[in-house]
């Protein structure tokens, strides 16, 4: 990137991702919330549906039921026959789909402008009106099933991440899968899922996010007809157990057949809404970018192409979930080096992270690399709608998102150096190393 570039992103960074635009918030009678974003470059919109249940919001004994519901959205309502909605929607040239995560359940459809009425009418039948037929449950049950094996039974360091949660966390929610315990899977029943479903998807649990070429008050309209009528759901939301303070570093190993090995490593952290600062969360996200945020960042830079340790390294923290969780890294040695090998240098990066300052010039690259990042994904309809989505799904406000540039950039070295000595220390870390079986 040219130097004006960079100080042209420097510049703009304290202003809204999209200082043109302007979100246009709604609330319902029956307590749905709306926000639109209005879009005009071309003539479509995606239209979201965010349910704020997830599996964290489950106990023991009926793990996966959120993503387990989410598959049997698609299999009938009072109107439509099993998959017919998305028959539908492709006819009318959009797409669909929808994804659970643990603390929400999100759908949406992606369409031209003039066919938002479609998604809201169909959205709005099965938002109270499932058929949830024994059937069609015990067909898409095999299908979860399958899933399940497939994405983490048979794949290795999806079950490292596991067993790893499962251990790293005491009681947090998060200790437990999002597709569930493969032994609660087996004994879920239909009735369970009918309660849940009546229980959290309500109108008063949800919030509608609209993007796109679309004025505020049609959306509004066309809401009002559509969700307007449907009633609202008593909510009773489970106590949140408190996380006990981590007293010791936590190592378990899991054996599994697989070609190489693997670490992975994590740090409980705060979240923005748990943070005793609130630039903490902000810190940690550029911690995270000057040890992997692209080909010059530390790891790739010294771990792969120097030291020639790691085949792959990486660094993730998300500051945007309804819970604490952690900063993870994770690692595949490059061949004649060990797993052992491998987690010292990852140490070796976070200790110097402790007693160095990053220097001004390496911050100002890795803060202009995460800050275009951010800008260039407000290009896309989807992300815009996504991040609003997701912000109030959590309990945020989203207007977050408009000060979330502006809060990257203002980070300092100290900044960092500060959360990686208060939060990067072993009393607060989980490890777990994965040892190939023969395949």
């Amino acid at each position: 990137m040219s130097y004006r570039a960079l100080l042209l992103l420097l510049c703009l960074s304290p202003l809204p991702l999209n200082a043109a635009t302007t979100v246009v918030e709604y609330t319902l009678d029956n307590g749905l919330k709306i926000l639109v974003k209005p879009d005009h470059r071309a003539p479509i919109l995606t239209s979201q549906l965010w349910y704020h249940i997830g599996s964290s919001y489950e106990h023991e004994g009926i793990t996966g039921i959120s993503h387990a519901l989410e598959h049997m959205m698609f299999q009938g309502t009072a109107r439509f026959a099993p998959n017919e909605f998305s028959h539908i929607i492709a006819q009318q040239g959009g797409e669909e789909n929808a994804f659970t995560s643990t603390d929400y359940t999100a759908y949406y459809e992606n369409l031209a402008n003039d066919r938002l009425e479609i998604a809201f009418e169909l959205e709005a039948e099965r938002m109270r009106q499932l058929t949830l037929g024994q059937t069609e449950f015990a067909k898409e049950m095999e299908v979860i099933k399958e899933e399940r094996r497939m994405r983490t039974d048979d794949d290795p360091q999806a079950l490292v991440y596991e067993r790893f949660a499962a251990v790293a966390y005491d009681v947090s929610p998060y200790r437990r899968p999002v597709i569930g315990w493969a032994n609660d899977l087996e004994q879920l029943q239909a009735h369970e899922l009918r309660e849940w479903y009546r229980q959290w998807y309500a109108p008063n649990n949800a919030t509608l996010v609209v993007a796109g070429d679309i004025a505020p008050e049609q959306v509004l309209a066309l809401a009002t007809t559509h969700f307007g009528p449907l009633k609202a759901e008593v909510l009773t939301p489970p106590k949140l157990p408190l996380e006990p303070e981590q007293r010791g570093e936590k190592r378990l190993v899991v054996k599994a057949p697989a070609q190489e090995p693997y670490v992975l490593m994590g740090y409980k952290t705060p979240v923005l809404r748990t943070a005793a600062a609130a630039w903490e969360p902000y810190a940690l996200e550029m911690l995270a970018a000057v040890l992997d945020g692209g080909s010059s960042a530390r790891f790739a830079r010294e771990l792969v192409r120097g030291q020639q340790l790691a085949a792959s390294v990486g660094a993730s923290y998300d500051a945007f979930e309804r819970l604490p969780g952690m900063l993870l890294f994770d690692a595949v040695p490059a061949n004649g080096h060990s797993v052992a090998e491998v987690e010292q240098a990852v140490r070796a990066q976070i200790a110097r992270l402790h007693t160095e300052l990053v220097s001004d010039a390496e911050l100002a690259r890795v803060r202009t690399q995460v800050i275009a990042a951010e800008i260039y994904k407000q290009d896309a309809l989807f992300a815009q709608a996504l991040q609003l989505g997701r912000l109030v799904a959590v309990g945020l406000d989203w207007r977050v998102a408009e000060q979330y540039v502006a809060q990257l950039a203002a980070v300092t070295p100290a900044q960092i150096q500060a959360v990686a000595q208060k939060y990067l220390i072993p009393d607060r870390l989980t490890v777990a190393v994965l040892e190939p079986q023969p395949l």
